[in-house]
């Protein structure tokens, strides 16, 4: 075991303990996978990463570095307020990019870029895997485990890009904010909900905050169904169908976590052909871990 330097970073605020938590191991180098996974499942939280150096053909495209993405139980190939989280710490570790103001993020997934943008980090949205409208059956099942009339699902897609994301769209943002999901139906399934909190059928229209969505995120945990703070996978891939879709706008702020006491904010942009997804990140630990 070895002494390894460790930060526990919020991301998708600029307020420390309003976002979503995510451990950071900074040099991963000599783990087994079980050993990240059991690290993992330790910290009680929704995910952990471990940063690595570029695998060769990694490098040789501009990886910056390598970063493996565990939740409870298993490995991702791609998380979004891991991948901002990740790059918030090892920034602050000292890590230096080879091209200025970009970061080349080598993950399961292959190769994320980031920016930054200001005071935040943006990631490129990675390609949906799979966009096309929920088989009839899946929407049905997923309104009677959110407790709504089929009617009250507007939209739908799916929203795969790594993760199995469902995504549907409600009404309006108090909509989302009442549901109460039924574990038992909803379990097994990755859903993403989200509901306009400006003028209801307004595209682009925003509360008295500027923000445009509400989004909730559940996904099947140890304990049957759990609720994610901030997801960035979630909202890339929202942004990809929702912009793409007319839905939204080519640039707006998504909030999430409202039902667990935080206040996520989630940044998105259109630029030509990519969309950009970011926010803030707070290191609220920092120091060493034995592993």
């Amino acid at each position: 075991m070895h002494h390894r330097p460790y930060q526990q970073v919020d991301v998708f605020t600029a307020t420390a303990y309003q976002g979503n938590p995510l451990a950071v191991v900074l040099d991963g180098t000599g783990l087994t996978s079980a050993q990240m996974q059991q690290f993992t499942n330790w910290t009680n939280l929704s995910e952990a990463t471990f940063v690595l150096p570029p695998t060769p053909e990694g490098r040789a495209a501009g990886a910056d570095y390598r970063v493996r993405i565990f939740c409870p139980g298993r490995e991702l190939p791609f998380a979004g307020h891991p991948t901002l989280g990740t790059c918030h710490a090892w920034l602050r570790a000292g890590g230096q990019p080879q091209t200025a103001g970009k970061v080349v993020q080598e993950c399961g997934v292959g190769l994320i870029t980031l920016r930054q943008d200001g005071d935040r980090l943006a990631f490129a949205a990675p390609p949906l895997i799979k966009s096309d409208p929920l088989a009839e059956d899946d929407v049905a099942l997923i309104a009677r485990g959110l407790g709504v009339p089929r009617s009250d699902i507007l939209h739908h897609a799916w929203c795969d890009n790594g993760p199995h994301w469902r995504g549907v769209m409600l009404g309006s943002s108090a909509q989302v904010l009442a549901l109460r999901p039924d574990a038992s139906i909803l379990g097994q399934l990755d859903v993403g909900v989200v509901g306009p909190r400006g003028k209801v059928g307004v595209v682009g229209s925003t509360d008295a905050e500027g923000i445009a969505l509400e989004v909730r995120a559940f996904f099947p945990s140890n304990n049957g169904l759990a609720e994610d703070p901030v997801t960035g996978s979630l909202n890339a891939a929202l942004a990809q169908w929702l912009i793409g879709a007319g839905l939204a706008p080519a640039r707006y702020v998504a909030s999430q976590g409202t039902c667990l006491g935080r206040a996520g904010r989630v940044h998105v942009e259109q630029d030509g052909d990519t969309i950009w997804v970011g926010g803030s990140s707070v290191t609220c630990m920092e120091g060493q871990v034995l592993l």
